[in-house]
């Protein structure tokens, strides 16, 4: 066996990683096994540091996720050496990892010694702001002294990059990021030392609006939301083989100017006019112009400056353009055959002062122009200025981004090939992707690959709503019910923690701890008061859970405790009566498609019947993480307080007999979803009522955002999974495959962004890149796919594949912090067969679909190139296996309308666990 990997707080595993996000990181490893079902049984840590004696520690455990730092507190810019050995039952000697190394940040505001810097003078808001250039030249000590390492602590008040000689440091974009900037600023660290060199040397600084300045917010939107300067905070160290340091800061010794970027903002795009660049202004040898000026310094931040938690924005993929045509109106538009996030990078040969305009836009029009209204009064639009010349021009925009398929393209220089010379740079937080699925019908893997491209839109710094008009917000509702899904397509735990930290700020600040509805906080509390609203601001429970169950790190709940134990008891406004909710605007079933355009929370569902549902829900997840934090007391305590809001709710909203006030899809599916229904007569009554209304609703969908990731597995769950199936399957409007009709490539922000008769949605909001409603897709991993996990970071897994509908056969993969788990099973030829991978030091539940699960004696095992043969005489059991590769091929009965299984996805094991360690329910028909 060995050990493959160490990673330092989720950051993805480097063999040294350059600043640790906390002075006592946590520790995970992963191990491939040698031998079948590998289990750890002790870990050692060993710690080299400068000065110390290399120190061991042992310790009797199966833990190798998030384990504690075993030593000492790192310090500023120490470099401690870190290696892992494991053993396993029965073995007698540890594998060692090989060596990694973390490194300490600045961990104390005395560690800086850089001040913020900006232009001089105050810069006209009124009107569009050019990019800043900043530069300071310095000489690096001649003779022998040799350069041991160049470390770079940069951040800033707005968005920079950096070059030093000439050369961009780092591939990060839009850096350091959007955070809560009154509370926390991220700075970045890089390896300079190849970018240096004896004599004279220059560093070169572009520092942008961004989001600390530029306009943000829908309506109008404010500008200047964090400050009316933006500036740079910059500290080069640079340490000699000696020993001795050199440090060059930001401070008043610097000028600054502007060149070719009139301006680079966020919502409206990007002006460049390339006849005003400054050739040369970041590498020595260039003589600085008169209009070069000196620089004045700002106030140190009052925030914590801290290391990121996640990775940065990098562009991940180019693609290019699939044709070019002309609109019916004569425009020419250049089709990129998806919609993305990102932005062009152009290649034109032309004339001095030849400017092309270039607008971007997600669909067209009905009538065949580009659909410009849904952006609203986001310009989207990019402009070049050539400087003329012999050789092609390369021009891509510097801190603005687009979401977009199609762009119109105005006056384009005949001389250039628009195919071949515009290319599309795709940028979102550089995120491992961890999870993978496809299945035999392929409108379904269409569907999954646009839930992938719109997560991949939508996380770029923050979780936001859509990418492209004016908003790109982080809407707390829309990570809320798509938490789970993205945290099985990506590694999300670090980017999302960091936002959780901000959202936790927010809410904390506010006098009744109503946490923001979008995080950063950055919407006019005139025009939209801070309203406690369900769904949206429950993710300050539900997210650091799913964050636990998901990546199996207790830390996130210890960090977010506060924030979770506020909401619900000083934030939501309560019947002194009840404890329900008090009787208030909600969002409700938000975008439920029988809502009116221009009210999408006057929904089918009774607002209040949502709200209190999700009360409940958060309520036992309380109760649930008291325990994990061995907080007894208040265990207990959430625990009475959801048994009384259950039976209130029953007394507002349901029949003896189990039927629901209001009638719909979401309210059944919440009732049954969150266990709030007491009897098993009024479950099954809810559980045929909702059959009843799918039938009735002939398959489509009619949840919004609070029903949605819901409806599929709750009727998978109380026998209905064909009906599950029949809904996925469905084309007709409103429902999941329907936007393929119309050519979709991403998620819509409605069921109906673009209307039967192909015109675009009238409403003013009209996203066409929306991941909320694929939240579908947890579904699809877990019941088609067959696998979620049943302890926290998928320390054991379920495997529960339920085959349905038109779907043959299914695989699913996914990187767990353990290692790669994988289930594919196929119905073929009257057998059920299926391969099951369970990674190292993890153990599995497998429950097998009921048309393979035979009479005892009939079962049969699997051995194919070698691997275990495992025992197939299971009926309703679970069967548990541990790590290795396990194959199974059983006879395949055929049955459309099987009745319900006795076994649930858990999801998460109750406290009260079944000694096989998974959750067991009965479910009634």
């Amino acid at each position: 066996m060995s050990v493959d990997s160490i990673a330092f707080d989720h950051q993805p595993p480097s063999k040294h990683l350059l600043c640790a996000p906390s002075k006592s990181p946590t520790i995970s490893w992963k191990s491939t096994p040698g031998k079948w079902d590998w289990q750890q049984t002790t870990y050692q840590i060993r710690l080299d540091r400068p000065d110390w004696q290399p120190t061991t520690y042992y310790v009797n455990s199966a833990a190798s996720v998030a384990v504690t730092w075993p030593g000492a507190d790192i310090s500023s810019r120490e470099i401690v050496n870190v290696k892992v050995g494991v053993r396993g039952i029965g073995e007698e000697e540890d594998v060692w990892s090989e060596e990694v190394s973390v490194e300490g940040g600045l961990f104390e505001l005395e560690d800086w010694s850089a001040v913020p810097i900006c232009a001089a003078g105050e810069a006209d808001l009124s009107a569009r702001v050019p990019v800043t250039l900043l530069r300071k030249g310095f000489t690096l000590v001649d003779g022998d002294k040799l350069v041991k390492r160049a470390r770079l602590y940069v951040t800033a008040m707005g968005v920079y990059e950096i070059e030093i000689n000439g050369r961009k440091v780092g591939d990060e974009e839009f850096a350091p990021g959007w955070t809560s900037y009154a509370h926390r600023i991220k700075y970045q660290t890089f390896d300079v030392t190849d970018h240096l060199r004896k004599g004279e040397n220059v560093v070169g600084a572009y520092l942008g609006e961004g989001w600390y300045r530029g306009r943000m917010g829908f309506e109008g939107g404010r500008t200047a939301i964090y400050g009316t300067e933006i500036g740079l905070l910059f500290q080069l160290e640079i340490t000699y083989e000696d020993g001795t340091v050199t440090k060059i800061v930001s401070d008043d010794s610097w000028k600054a100017s502007t060149g070719a970027i009139l301006y680079s903002e966020i919502y409206d795009g990007e002006l460049c006019d390339a006849r005003k660049e400054k050739p040369g202004w970041s590498s020595p040898g260039y003589t600085e112009s008169e209009d070069w000026t000196t620089v004045q310094e700002l106030p140190f931040p009052a925030a914590n400056l801290v290391s990121p938690t996640g990775p940065p924005v990098r562009c991940t993929e180019t693609l290019t353009p699939v044709k070019v045509f002309t609109t019916p109106s004569g425009k020419t538009v250049v089709d990129f055959g998806q919609n993305l996030v990102g932005r062009l990078r152009i290649k034109p040969r032309g004339s001095a002062g030849h400017k092309i305009t270039f607008i971007h836009t997600e669909v067209l029009e009905k009538c065949g122009e580009v659909a410009t209204r849904p952006l609203r009064a986001a310009q989207c639009t990019d402009h070049y200025i050539m400087k003329g010349g012999d050789e092609p021009e390369i021009y891509e925009p510097k801190f603005t981004f687009h979401g977009f398929r199609y762009v119109q393209v105005y006056n384009w220089p005949g001389s250039a090939d628009l195919l071949t010379s515009m290319e599309a740079k795709v940028l979102h937080t550089d995120m491992p992707r961890t999870g993978w699925f496809s299945c035999s019908d392929e409108l379904i893997n269409r569907l999954h690959r646009n839930i992938v491209w719109s997560m991949r839109g939508n996380f770029l710094e923050i979780p936001t709503d859509c990418p492209q008009r004016d908003e790109r917000l982080g809407w707390t509702g829309d990570i809320h019910v798509f938490s789970e899904t993205a945290s099985f397509l990506y590694d999300c735990s670090g980017m999302l923690q960091g936002w959780l930290q901000d959202l936790a700020y927010e809410q904390m600040d506010n006098d009744d701890c109503v946490p923001p509805l979008v995080v950063p906080d950055v919407i006019d509390p005139a025009k939209f008061p801070r309203l406690p609203q369900a769904v949206w601001q429950d993710v300050a429970v539900v997210l650091p859970w799913v964050l636990y169950t998901r990546f199996g790190d207790v830390n996130i709940l210890y960090s977010q405790h506060a924030s979770m134990k506020s909401w619900p008891s000083s934030g939501i406004p309560r019947d002194p009566n009840t404890g329900l909710w008090c009787n208030t605007f909600q969002f409700g079933d938000w975008l439920d498609p029988s809502a009116p355009g221009d009210a999408p929370q006057d929904g089918r569902t009774d607002p209040m019947l949502v709200a209190n549902a999700f009360l409940i829900h958060v309520t036992d997840l309380l109760s649930r993480i008291s325990t994990i934090l061995g907080d007894p007391d208040g265990a207990s305590e959430y625990a009475t307080s959801a048994s009384a809001l259950r039976q209130s709710f029953n007394d507002e909203y349901v029949t003896p007999s189990g039927r629901l006030s209001s009638d719909s899809q979401t309210a059944y599916v919440l009732a049954l979803r969150f266990n709030l229904l007491p009897t098993p007569a009024q479950v099954e009554t809810a559980s045929k009522r909702l059959a009843e209304i799918v039938r009735k609703s002939k398959f489509r969908i009619a949840t919004g955002f609070a029903g949605t990731p819901y409806i599929l597995p709750t009727l998978a769950t109380t026998g209905n999974h064909q009906l599950a199936y029949r809904m996925l399957h469905e084309r007709r409007c409103p429902s999941w495959l329907y936007p393929l009709q119309h050519d979709a490539t991403t998620i819509w922000e409605r069921w109906d962004s673009i209307l039967p008769d192909g015109s675009v949605n009238p409403a003013d909001m009209t996203s066409f890149n929306h991941y909320a409603l694929g939240a579908v897709a947890e579904w699809m991993h877990a019941s088609i796919g067959g696998i979620a996990p049943a302890a926290p970071g998928w320390k054991k897994i379920w495997v529960a594949p339920v085959p349905g509908g038109e779907v043959r056969w299914a695989e699913v993969r996914f990187l767990s912090v353990y290692g790669e788990v994988y289930v594919r099973w196929e119905v073929k030829d009257g057998r059920f067969r299926m391969e099951v991978r369970v990674p190292g030091n993890v153990s599995a539940g497998i429950v097998f679909p009921r048309g393979a699960r035979e009479e005892e004696g009939e079962g049969e095992g699997g051995n194919i190139g070698g691997e275990e043969v495992v025992d197939g005489n299971e009926t309703d059991k679970v069967l548990e296996v541990g790590s290795g590769v396990h194959i199974f091929d059983r006879p395949w009965k055929e049955d459309t309308d099987w009745p319900p299984t006795t076994l649930a996805h858990p999801y998460m094991p109750d406290k009260e666990a079944s000694s096989s360690g998974f959750r067991t329910r009965v479910v009634l028909p």
